[in-house]
């Protein structure tokens, strides 16, 4: 449902728009947090280890491939923002088409890559067999994966944004409960793990197909629309491309990171699974506020109200800064007793280092918050460049840290990476968005009506987080007659 920022205290209202947001990540992580419970404590911590060894490999294949699927999508939106119906019908055959094609690549060459690709990584050889077990599982049914995200984007890229939110929501309770009795009662071990999540996707996939041909006609394919251009396909890459590169240069850096922990064995490896869940869960407050900064930004640049960009983004990052003090101050109090959910007894060594990293992590996410709320500022008022360049001062920063620090103090120097990459980055958006906010003041106050609001695509993917795109609502007139031809459902039908 198309949401309007242009009124209202900004506060609220970018508060308010980011719930959904943090809701689907939250969702995310619990679904991962509860696999990592499970498979920890049924299996054990060599299992975890093993399981927590593939997540930077399989982020860097799955990730690219959910940022080009998102890509896809760009056009969809762009089509139905200008009316056109017969472009949005042929803009979701192009896209479905490349991401078929993307996902038979997958799905045939990520099983044979992934021992080669783990032994690579230096792996530890007692994790290797059951690593690359559950990678080959993901990899063989990463066209699920692929085909929910696209679908997820294409009804984003129509207005609905809560729709996705309710699938991802269904698709994670099926995978909490199909890793229950797989890695349980029918004892497939990691192998298990994996192919719940496979499953799980699966039928949103279907719930998606069933919902688009019940409720969104706009998005029906007809048999012309398959004559699939090349200026078609171009198109489609030339967007899609860019954000899977942007997803990968963050799996990038986890893959050097997973490189140093892989060199200290099995319970380092461990130990940073444990914690990134439980860290992943506070990522997801400060990147959903950081999202929803963008959306505003966006929404108000086009408003033309220059003045709300400047007070909304700063109330932004105070509540971001808020955020990352509680936070923080839970992971130091209390993230050890949670790392225990995870592993069983016998397991301090493990439990130990994993706090070290929590506490580590809990006293940077001030600088996390200020990234994700500039940066997000930043790409909605259009000024991508500098956050571009501050995805690859991270990578750099990070691999660095991760292989000098990690050399020289072991798993507290591969733990400091993130924060010291946090810092990198940081110092050069406070400059970056500080020229922004002068040339804010500068600029007339010139509100305009609303007469309808289109969807426009935003990449922001977070650390580690499954979320690489968003669509967000921007004021632009449009022909009534043109609107009609696209049946729009009725509670997007007209404006407010």
């Amino acid at each position: 449902m198309a949401t309007t920022l242009i009124t209202g205290r900004p506060w609220r209202v970018i508060l308010l728009f980011s719930v959904p947001l943090l809701i689907g990540n939250v969702v995310q992580q619990l679904y991962q947090f509860v696999d990592t419970i499970v498979v920890g404590r049924q299996l054990g911590v060599s299992s975890l280890a093993a399981v927590g060894a593939t997540g930077s490999l399989i982020f860097l294949v799955i990730g690219f491939a959910w940022g080009l699927a998102s890509g896809f999508a760009i056009p969809t939106a762009q089509a139905f923002g200008a009316g056109d119906a017969r472009g949005v019908s042929r803009s979701v055959a192009t896209g479905t088409a490349l991401t078929a094609a993307t996902s038979v690549i997958l799905t045939v060459l990520g099983p044979l890559i992934a021992r080669p690709c783990l032994e690579l990584l230096q792996t530890p050889p007692e994790l290797i067999a059951e690593a690359t077990a559950f990678t080959q599982v993901t990899f063989i049914g990463g066209s699920t994966i692929m085909f929910f995200n696209y679908l997820a984007a294409i009804i984003r890229a129509v207005g609905d944004s809560r729709t996705p939110l309710v699938f991802l929501t269904i698709s994670c309770a099926l995978n909490v409960g199909l890793v229950i009795v797989m890695v349980g009662p029918l004892g497939w071990g990691v192998a298990g793990a994996a192919w719940a999540t496979v499953v799980a996707q699966a039928i949103s996939v279907v719930l998606c197909l069933a919902y688009l041909w019940r409720r969104l006609p706009v998005l029906h394919v007809h048999r012309d629309d398959w004559r699939i251009s090349r200026a078609d396909v171009l198109e489609h890459l030339r967007l899609g491309l860019p954000m899977g590169f942007q997803a990968s240069i963050i799996a990038i850096g986890t893959l050097t990171v997973q490189v140093a922990l892989n060199r200290l064995g099995a319970d380092a490896v461990a130990a940073y699974t444990a914690a990134s869940r439980i860290d992943g869960m506070a990522v997801a407050v400060l990147a959903s506020l950081g999202l929803a900064s963008s959306m505003y930004a966006a929404q108000n640049l086009g408003a033309r109200r220059p003045d709300r960009i400047r007070s909304g983004t700063i109330q932004a990052l105070g509540m971001a800064i808020v955020a990352s003090v509680l936070l923080g101050a839970f992971m130091i109090a209390f993230g050890a007793s949670v790392v225990r959910l995870f592993v069983g007894e016998g397991s301090d060594r493990v439990v130990d280092l994993a706090h070290q990293m929590l506490i580590i992590n809990g006293v940077s996410y001030w600088t996390l918050g200020t990234l994700f709320v500039l940066r997000g500022a930043l790409q909605g008022v259009g000024r991508v460049a500098v956050p571009t360049i501050t995805g690859v001062i991270e990578l750099v920063a990070r691999v660095i840290a991760a292989l000098a620090l990690g050399a020289m103090w072991g798993f507290v120097g591969v733990a400091l990476s993130n924060p010291l990459a946090w810092i990198g980055a940081v110092a050069l958006l406070v400059p970056a968005y500080l020229s922004a906010h002068r040339a804010f003041a500068r600029m007339p106050v010139e509100p305009v009506e609303t007469t309808l609001t289109t969807p426009v695509a935003v990449v922001n993917p977070a650390e580690g987080a499954q979320l690489v795109d968003a669509v967000f609502t921007g004021p632009a007139p449009v022909a009534a007659a043109r609107l009609s031809a696209l049946r729009l459902p009725r509670r997007i039908r007209r404006p407010r």
